[in-house]
């Protein structure tokens, strides 16, 4: 069966992205090429400077053309933009060279995705600093995608095993978070949580709508939202045909996800969601990005600019995000 192609944007080269790109192709480890065939998008010069810091036994096939990519064990191909400036490189540094090429690459691996030249994108961490450094005033990769693709409702889903989560809100205080809930918003979001959820080819998946107030309110005792906004959403996406539930207190609701009564749990801010996620598995959380036309999958961390170039970042997380890439992008494959 042919495997589907896989970009790793090897993200900001100041932080751990290109170490965990490199490690996580380790094939002796994690045995990536029987799922796809990947390659880098990023610097030859610093996946080269990295290998010899960690002392891996790869080697580096740069290419200017992914026809040219050899797709094998025991070397890493990678698409070569050289535009890093490797002389004047400095780990852990906010660097505006970094922020401009981090950028590059998110927006050159959007591109082949959508000219179906590969199936999906894995996106190694980029610095805001840095980006923003580089003019760019971009949130981070999923608005730059958000862009390119030109998407106007889109959304992270995170997903730790069968557990997913889709935020209803992301960076901001939470009274902003309390304030933002709406019927609109809420429906809104439960539409875009069931198109998240035809990546996974599921049949009749059922979503789960998290309370936002203790006990789902406890009929307006507790705070009015899930009766003036939450449960007016459900019942009119339910008459869309949309198999979803709740409001269900959040006390609850993440242990029946995990437990695999629901295929996804909608949370109401960002807290909600990360505090549980991280507390069942922190360190294996990756991220899908949801209610684009593209696969892109991410890591749930940073560029950890404090321990870049020291060879001790752990590389498991990116692994997952390729696996998780690799099976959605081989169904895609599948349905055409």
């Amino acid at each position: 069966m042919k495997k589907p192609v896989i970009a790793i944007t090897m993200g900001d080269a100041a932080g751990i992205g290109p170490e965990i790109s490199v490690k996580a192709l380790l094939d002796s480890r994690f045995r990536v090429y029987e799922k796809c065939n990947p390659f880098i998008i990023g610097d030859a010069a610093v996946i080269s400077r990295i290998i010899r810091l960690c002392n891996l036994d790869l080697k580096v096939n740069a290419v200017d053309d992914i026809k040219s990519c050899r797709y094998m064990p025991g070397s890493v191909d990678v698409l070569d933009f050289k535009n890093v400036g490797i002389d004047k490189l400095e780990f852990g540094v906010v660097n505006s060279n970094c922020g401009e090429a981090a950028v590059h690459y998110t927006k050159e691996a959007g591109k082949m995705a959508l000219d179906n030249r590969i199936q999906a994108i894995v996106s190694a961490p980029l610095n805001k600093a840095s980006m923003r450094a580089a003019g760019y005033k971009y949130e981070g990769q999923t608005e730059i995608l958000g862009e390119l693709t030109g998407s106007k409702n889109y959304s992270m889903m995170l997903i730790l095993d069968r557990l997913r989560i889709m935020m209803y809100s992301t960076h901001m205080s939470l009274r902003q978070a309390i304030e933002k809930v709406t019927y609109d918003g809420v429906l809104k979001k439960i539409l875009l949580s069931a198109e998240g959820l035809k990546f996974f080819n599921l049949e009749n998946p059922l979503i789960a709508v998290s309370a936002l107030n203790p006990h789902a309110g406890e009929g307006g005792l507790f705070g009015t939202e899930e009766i003036d906004h939450i449960i007016p959403a459900i019942n009119k996406a339910m008459e869309m045909g949309i198999n979803v539930t709740g409001p269900v207190p959040a006390d609850v609701v993440f242990v029946k996800a995990k437990e695999g009564e629901y295929d996804l749990v909608i949370a109401m801010y960002h807290d909600q969601a990360n505090m549980a996620i991280k507390l069942l598995g922190f360190g294996s959380v990756v991220t899908l990005l949801a209610g684009l036309p593209i696969i892109r999958t991410s890591t749930g961390h940073g560029t950890a600019f404090d321990i870049a170039g020291k060879n001790i970042a752990d590389e498991t997380n990116l692994f997952k995000a390729i696996l998780l890439a690799a099976e959605l992008g081989a169904k895609r494959m599948e349905k055409l």
